[in-house]
């Protein structure tokens, strides 16, 4: 899964790419997957965070693979400049101080649990990222989000908020997905 050094500068160069072309044209940048290796043109589900001064500034990104990697973070580092609909979308003056932090996916693997405090001791803070699901609910936290919400319990309790429920909810029927991510960035 980890890609080398070459081709994690060559991913981060294309989002930045993206940003810059939608500056320009308000387009994501077209890419041509016949420019690229093998490596980058695999289907990967991916995110985009972007931060500025250390502050979140946009993220965005699929929980399935749907299209080639390269083409993905074109995608997402657009959307997440320009689509978030927590911000405004990005300025020229912005670029400057930007931070790009590409997070690329493992598939999501369902995790088996008989109780919310056996699925607690299940999870592995700083790795997992989860998604959950409940009916037509649905929420995910990048393992980055550990960073912020370092204990198990906490950690679940906001993606339940996060998902649309209350953060003491339980329920037999909520599904959690696993994955984790390889950080470029």
């Amino acid at each position: 899964m980890s890609l080398n050094k070459a081709h994690r500068q060559l991913l981060l160069r294309v989002a930045l790419s993206s940003i810059q072309h939608g500056l320009q044209t308000g387009k994501p940048l077209a890419v041509n997957l016949i420019e690229y290796p093998a490596e980058l043109t695999e289907q990967r589900a991916t995110f985009v965070t972007l931060q500025k001064n250390g502050q979140l500034r946009g993220c965005i990104g699929m929980l399935e693979a749907v299209r080639p990697l390269v083409q993905d973070i074109a995608e997402n580092a657009f959307s997440a400049a320009f689509r978030d609909p927590r911000f405004p979308p990005l300025e020229v003056d912005e670029l400057e101080g930007l931070e790009i932090h590409l997070s690329l996916l493992t598939p999501a693997e369902p995790m088996i649990f008989s109780s919310e405090q056996d699925l607690l001791l299940q999870l592995q803070p700083g790795i997992d990222g989860l998604i959950l699901e409940e009916g037509y609910r649905r929420g995910t936290f990048l393992p980055s989000v550990w960073e912020s919400l370092p204990e198990p319990r906490q950690f679940l309790r906001h993606l339940k908020q996060k998902a649309g429920l209350p953060a003491g909810y339980w329920s037999e029927n909520i599904r959690i997905y696993r994955y984790r991510t390889e950080m470029i960035g």
